[in-house]
């Protein structure tokens, strides 16, 4: 059965490292959908990293927008891996409405998954822990990205936020709350 999966977490959480090994264990050959582009050599040395712990069955779709697209053009039933979220909000960020293409980015998303009837697995920083951004733009992202957050853990079949390497399962700590009398 396919799900939708998202992993969200830190900077340097283990967020990816978890959705990868997730991911493993569901298939050897795994849609590895790339969201991030290579603009300098730290970001390459990044990318190198994820690269290397990857199996080499795995096929590398780079998609720096349009996932939706994307995930159409992947076979019924595959299961994907896409990292990351934050690095397309953060692309969709600066152009004219980027609030409704966001949100146009995401139903995509979710009804290609729907529709190929994939198990689809997305990682996604969790950005609203830190100190508030000292920039308008800082914030919107924030915002942007959080609200979009919400919006795929609630669509979600699993959710997950890492810490430090460990995933704590979301859907089990929404349970035992809601199974809490004492709890609103």
């Amino acid at each position: 059965m396919a799900k939708l999966v998202v992993f969200t977490g830190g900077t340097r959480s283990g967020k990816s490292r978890c959705a990868e090994q997730y991911a493993a264990r569901l298939a050897a050959e795994v849609v590895y959908l790339a969201t991030a582009e290579v603009g300098d050599a730290e970001m390459a040395e990044r990318v190198e990293r994820h690269r290397r712990r990857r199996p080499a069955t795995w096929r590398v779709v780079e998609c720096t927008e349009a996932v939706g697209a994307a995930l159409r053009e992947v076979p019924p039933g595959a299961v994907v891996l896409l990292d990351s979220l934050t690095l397309l909000v953060s692309r969709l960020l600066e152009q004219p409405a980027a609030e409704e293409l966001i949100r146009q980015e995401l139903d995509a998303l979710l009804t290609a998954q729907r529709e190929q009837v994939l198990h689809l697995i997305v990682v996604s920083d969790e950005v609203g822990w830190g100190v508030v951004p000292p920039t308008p733009l800082g914030r919107r992202f924030r915002d942007l990205l959080g609200q979009a957050n919400q919006r795929l853990v609630s669509a979600a079949d699993e959710a997950y936020l890492v810490v430090a390497g460990v995933p704590l399962d979301l859907r089990a700590l929404q349970a035992a709350w809601s199974r809490d009398g004492s709890r609103p």
